[in-house]
């Protein structure tokens, strides 16, 4: 976890860096310059529909799926995929969690995660569950 301020210290550096001799990008956050974050994918947890923290699921095969699926994040984060990894590697990514629909695949991958938000986004207790 990194406190907000190390960004906001990156931001104000790269606006003040790019944004020299009139050019407009000092106004930008992080001087205009495309920024990606990512964090440690051990941390992040499988979303399993209708599950709670205590059930996962009845059937067998869904626990099975989401130890398996348990394993491959785990073996991500330990750069086990891919091969040989200098910093620099490419892995497969299992088809089943590929978004698929190319036209609209925030909207897709919305979907997944809230399958009920179309109807359910005015109720106040939707979003604390």
């Amino acid at each position: 976890m990194t406190h907000k301020h190390a960004f906001e210290a990156s931001g104000r550096t790269l606006r003040d860096m790019l944004g020299q001799n009139g050019n407009m990008n000092c106004e930008k956050p992080f001087g205009g310059k495309v920024v990606v974050f990512c964090g440690d994918f051990r941390q992040t947890l499988p979303i399993v529909q209708c599950g709670t923290r205590l059930t996962v699921g009845s059937d067998t095969s869904k626990i099975q799926e989401t130890k398996e699926f348990a394993n491959w994040l785990l073996d991500l984060g330990e750069g086990k995929l891919g091969g040989q990894n200098d910093g620099d590697a490419s892995f497969d990514i299992p088809d089943d969690l590929l978004i698929k629909d190319t036209s609209d695949p925030i909207s897709q991958l919305i979907n997944f995660v809230y399958p009920c938000i179309l109807r359910d986004y005015e109720n106040p207790d939707f979003f604390s569950e």
